[in-house]
Order: C-alpha cells, then sequence, then structure tokens
C-alpha cells in the first residue's frame, strides 16, 4: 500500500465524515428544535435555535472539508498551482465561516471570541436543554 493510496483513503475518509456530520447534524437540529418548540410553544424561539444549530453544523462541516483540502493538496499534489487553489478555496470557505458567525451571532467574528463549529454546536445544544 503506497503514501498516495493512504492520504486518498485518508482524504475520503474524512470528507465522508463530513457529509455524515450534515446529514446527521440536520436531523439533530430538527430534532432539538422540535423539543424547543414543544416545550416553550414559540415558534421564533425554536426558529432562532434551528438557525444557530445549523449554522454550527455547517461551521463544523466547513472545517471538516478543510481539513481534506490540505491533506489532498499538501501530501499528494503539492505543485504551486495546487496550493493557489488551495488557498482560494481556504479564502472562500472562510469567508463563508464569518458570515455564517455573523449570521448566528448578529457580530462579526473578530469582535468576540473565536470557536470553532464543534463549539457552537455545543453552545446549541446547552440553549436548548436550558430553555425548558
Amino acid at each position: 500500500m503506497s503514501f498516495t493510496t493512504v492520504v486518498d483513503d485518508l482524504v475520503k475518509a474524512v470528507e465522508a465524515v463530513a457529509a455524515a456530520e450534515l446529514v446527521v447534524g440536520l436531523v439533530w437540529a430538527a430534532v432539538v428544535s422540535w423539543g424547543v418548540w414543544r416545550r416553550t410553544r414559540e415558534g421564533r424561539t425554536a426558529y432562532r435555535q434551528l438557525r444557530e444549530s445549523l449554522g454550527g453544523v455547517l461551521l463544523l462541516a466547513l472545517e471538516l472539508l478543510v481539513v481534506a483540502d490540505l491533506l489532498r493538496t499538501v501530501a499528494l499534489q503539492p505543485t504551486l498551482s495546487n496550493l493557489a487553489g488551495l488557498g482560494l478555496l481556504v479564502l472562500i470557505r472562510t469567508f463563508l465561516s464569518f458570515a455564517l458567525e455573523t449570521e448566528i451571532e448578529g457580530v462579526a467574528p473578530w469582535r468576540r471570541w473565536q470557536v470553532s463549529g464543534a463549539t457552537r454546536l455545543g453552545q446549541a445544544q446547552r440553549r436548548a436543554r436550558d430553555a425548558g
């Protein structure tokens, strides 16, 4: 088994984890939001919970996909052209992360402490548990 094959399989595994995280996260966010609505009967609260949960899911998936792209580019194809493409992808995903963070929090990310998508998911879950 060659190094290229191992890294390629690892990249595919990380991408599969990101895809599974999106699917499971979507279901999880819907269930948590439904639970908030059942406890509070407030549509606005449940909707906010759903948005925050989905935002956290998307942020985590973006971070996982950046890892996969880094592995693919740096370990398998470290040409200048591929590194430039990686840089562009990371820039786009960083912009998307900032946009999602701003949408979820209502505050630009650089105006508060930086946290990851996984932290967002944990915060959303705690708020959902405390809402009832």
